[in-house]
């Protein structure tokens, strides 16, 4: 087969799609390089357009719990779509995946379904905005929620009280209601509503930031986070676009044992297919349109398609107790990790939680992202183009969280830690 056909189709690209890709990281900006071009995917592997396999802790960032293509979806969605591909008409399957989710996660008494993560974030500011009737939000320093005005906005200087616009085209106005802090960082967070309290409306966390890496709350953190919204009046949005329905039936909210006012979901719910919801308190909730005076809409929102394979995704992870067979695979694995790196004797940290893992070439503990800066990047480049070689795709992004689907098999991860080991040896 001809060699270098995603070379030559990325040249292609750069002429008709700005950088050649339809979202950012798939230029492969951080590593250098240029990405591959996939043609098909099956399982716990994908196959580039040269004909390379290559084992994939990806999947397709997060959605492909079950791996690439299962049969159950894929035949799902072939049944579904004989019926009909879109109505712009309410049907029975957005019902049932409200109903799911509001039995799966006990914080959410009401739900409404939309396209994207990005959608559902934006979504939920908004609607906390017009209940509260404040302007302003906090997020977190390396919290990404999505590319919307109000929250592509990074961390600004002094006592961080007014965030400054992390993209061209965020008018300044609309980062100045966005207040942004370090994650973990009680004594800032406290500070910032004494000064602010009565006008904010809502904090929106990822609750375990996965867009650094993978970084864990101290204990206490989120604990903290729900006593000071409730103390001030705003309301809690937990982020669980990337953990919801990965990480448990209620994600980490059911994993801390916290009930968030409002909650984002994405990703998993739609079997791989454009999804997104958010969901919380009813009275909130209520506040939308058709009900109240907060609007949101969108053509193809609960598209049947996305419902279908979202809950036949759910039903295949309830049927085969799916969340502890993952969490034993991620177990598998870091062990084996932690017990060659440690023969190789470099200073590295591995985070995981059930089946999303993230391994930092560092000796610092990851408290945020001003951590996950520090680590060595130039070594995790000459990492990640070493396994690529041989078959192995991790993030393009020393940034990004790993995934582990119920396709891998002990015998994937252990050929996975092998090639670590050989491409450790040569760097």
């Amino acid at each position: 087969m001809p060699q270098n056909l995603s070379s030559k189709l990325f040249a292609v690209a750069k002429e008709v799609i700005p950088g050649g890709v339809n979202s950012p990281v798939r230029a492969f900006k951080n590593v250098g390089g240029e990405p591959f071009f996939v043609r098909r995917a099956k399982g716990s592997r994908i196959e580039d357009i040269d004909g390379k396999s290559y084992i994939d802790y990806i999947g397709s960032w997060g959605p492909n719990i079950l791996g690439h293509a299962p049969n159950v979806v894929a035949n799902r969605i072939h049944e579904v779509a004989k019926e009909g591909i879109s109505f712009g008409i309410p049907h029975p399957a957005e019902v049932e995946m409200a109903q799911k989710i509001i039995d799966w996660v006990p914080s959410v008494e009401k739900v409404r379904m939309c396209n994207s993560g990005t959608e559902a974030t934006m979504s939920a500011i908004r609607l906390a905005r017009g209940f509260t009737k404040r302007d302003k939000i906090v997020k977190f320093n390396g919290c990404y929620h999505g590319h919307s005005d109000s929250l592509l906005v990074a961390a600004g200087s002094g006592a961080l009280t007014h965030g400054e616009p992390d993209s061209a085209g965020v008018p300044r106005d609309f980062a100045n209601l966005t207040i942004v802090v370090p994650y973990n960082d009680p004594e800032t967070l406290e500070k910032v509503f004494a000064e602010e309290g009565e006008n904010i409306a809502a904090i929106i966390v990822e609750s375990y930031p996965a867009n650094a890496g993978l970084v864990f709350p101290k204990p206490g953190y989120l604990t903290l986070l729900r006593e000071i919204t409730q103390r001030y009046g705003s309301l809690l949005i937990f982020d669980e676009v990337m953990t919801g329905f990965r990480l448990g039936k209620a994600g980490v909210q059911g994993l801390e044992n916290l009930t968030p006012d409002l909650s984002c979901f994405g990703k998993v719910i739609g079997g791989g297919l454009p999804v997104g919801a958010f969901g919380g308190r009813a009275d909130v909730m209520d506040m939308l349109a058709p009900v109240g005076p907060v609007y949101q809409a969108g053509t193809l929102s609960g598209n049947p398609l996305a419902m279908a394979a979202g809950l036949t995704q759910l039903h295949e992870l309830e049927k085969n107790s799916g969340f502890a067979r993952l969490d034993r695979l991620g177990a598998h694995f870091e062990s084996g990790l932690h017990q060659l790196l440690a023969e190789k004797g470099m200073p590295y940290r591995f985070n995981r939680v059930g089946s999303m893992f993230c391994l930092y070439f560092t000796d610092r503990e990851i408290v945020n992202v001003d951590d996950v800066m520090k680590q060595d990047l130039d070594l995790f480049k000459k990492f990640f183009w070493g396994c690529l070689d041989k078959g192995v795709y991790l993030a393009p992004s020393p940034y990004e969280t790993g995934f582990i689907s119920l396709a891998h098999t002990e015998s994937d991860l252990d050929d996975t830690l092998t090639v670590f080991q050989e491409v450790l040896q040569k760097i």
